[in-house]
């Protein structure tokens, strides 16, 4: 399914979303999309395993340009441990996670298991 901005921000709100997306920059040499496992939680995110399993950490200071003049979403990347901008001209929702124990039932059989490589190969499919 087709994302559009405010659909977008406003999933990312409660769940974890499997999305795939156009790169804004395309690399040489990998997929003009990226895979991407991310979430905007702030219930799951500041929660305990949010902080020491995801490493998550609060952004701080005020955003350097305005996002959605760009068609753009800032994000918690799962597999990146960081914020990365979205862009939201293609993006289609693979798979959304309730961000709960639904969750991390799915993150301890999924991807917590997987090598760095798999994990590179699940972002760039």
């Amino acid at each position: 399914m087709k994302l559009g901005l405010p659909t977008l921000k406003a999933l990312l709100d409660n769940n974890v979303l499997e999305i795939k997306f156009t790169r804004r920059r395309p690399k040489a040499g990998v997929p003009l999309t990226r895979r991407m496992l991310c979430t905007n939680s702030q219930q799951l995110l500041m929660s305990e395993n949010g902080r020491s399993v995801l490493n998550f950490q609060p952004a701080g200071g005020r955003p350097v340009f305005d996002k959605e003049l760009y068609n753009l979403v800032h994000a918690w990347d799962v597999m990146k441990q960081d914020y990365r901008c979205i862009s939201v001209d293609n993006c289609e929702l693979v798979t959304q996670l309730p961000a709960d124990d639904t969750f991390w039932e799915y993150f301890n059989k999924n991807i917590l298991v997987m090598t760095t490589e798999q994990k590179t190969g699940f972002m760039n499919s």
